[in-house]
């Protein structure tokens, strides 16, 4: 995910105050292409639910289907709405958690290095991902994640050993 000229400011105010950890080992830098894949995909898969028509099926008549049919435990909202919420939450969870440790592992490697739980989230995380890309999901997703998951176990065996 390209960083943002309000990114690129904060990471220079914090390297001008001291609060910046070089990213110079092997676990630190695994952790940061790992979490980067999760958010580069997280931010595709927004982009695709709302801006461009990669999820909608092809068939339009499918589309007016799920526009006029609600679900069974609400009338309140349709198919298709649900399935955009669903689509968009899911990427925003995604993109939650590349926000939460991206800076935390430039900023705090700390909390990763001394805790057994934030060291070994991402690869409980990743091997969720991992089930759900390959049981319902397609190839790109599950190939990002299994590349995700590498650099996680990686990383949390170096951090740990």
């Amino acid at each position: 995910m390209p960083l943002s000229t309000i990114d690129i400011a904060a990471l220079m105010a914090a390297v001008y105050c001291g609060r910046y950890e070089k990213v110079n080992s092997i676990d630190k830098i695994l952790l940061i292409v790992g979490v980067s894949i999760f958010g580069l995909l997280g931010a595709i898969h927004l982009l695709y639910t709302f801006l461009l028509p990669s999820l909608h099926p092809y068939d339009p008549n499918v589309i007016e289907v799920m526009k006029s049919t609600s679900l069974r435990l609400t009338q309140e909202t349709t198919i298709w709405r649900a399935w955009l919420g669903f689509n968009g939450s899911h990427s925003l969870g995604v993109m939650l958690f590349a926000a939460i440790y991206l800076p935390l592992i430039i900023f705090h490697f700390a909390v990763i290095r001394d805790s057994l739980w934030f060291s070994v989230l991402p690869v409980i995380l990743a091997i969720l991902y991992l089930i759900l890309a390959k049981k319902y999901w397609f190839k790109i997703p599950l190939f990002g994640i299994l590349m995700s998951l590498v650099c996680f176990i990686t990383s949390a065996w170096l951090i740990n050993q």
